[in-house]
């Protein structure tokens, strides 16, 4: 059974720094791109970021580029997403996911190339 796990939410004050840990058990995802999304109440779940299979190639949303980093560790089935100079509306249920396709281009993490969905983790930014 293929299990996403993400990690590392909590509360933290405006620009302070978070990280968020996904594990993937069930298979590997080596193969295949990897990313970050984001839903913050009364809106629709977003984009952040995402990782392609080799780790060569990154794509952030607009909102995050230059405070945000994604990366991963394919040995031990992780995603990380650094994220610095945290702001309000930054606050969301972060969700890791995988996609079916490598991650080399951003449109791999579209909806309907998403095959597999952590359960969440909530982050807070308030003073």
């Amino acid at each position: 059974q293929v299990q996403l796990v993400e990690f590392g939410g909590g509360l933290v004050q405006p620009g302070r720094s978070l990280s968020l840990s996904c594990r993937a058990s069930g298979r590997t995802f080596d193969a295949y791109g990897m990313g970050w999304f984001r839903q913050a109440p009364g809106k629709e779940r977003e984009f952040v970021a995402g990782i392609s299979w080799s780790g060569g190639r990154t794509h952030y949303a607009d909102s995050v580029k230059g405070r945000f980093s994604v990366s991963r560790d394919k040995n031990n089935n992780l995603v990380f997403l650094q994220m610095n100079n945290l702001r309000p509306e930054d606050t969301a249920v972060y969700y890791c996911a995988a996609s079916n396709m490598d991650g080399s281009r951003r449109s791999d993490f579209s909806d309907r190339n998403l095959e597999h969905w952590g359960q969440g983790t909530q982050v807070t930014v308030s003073s």
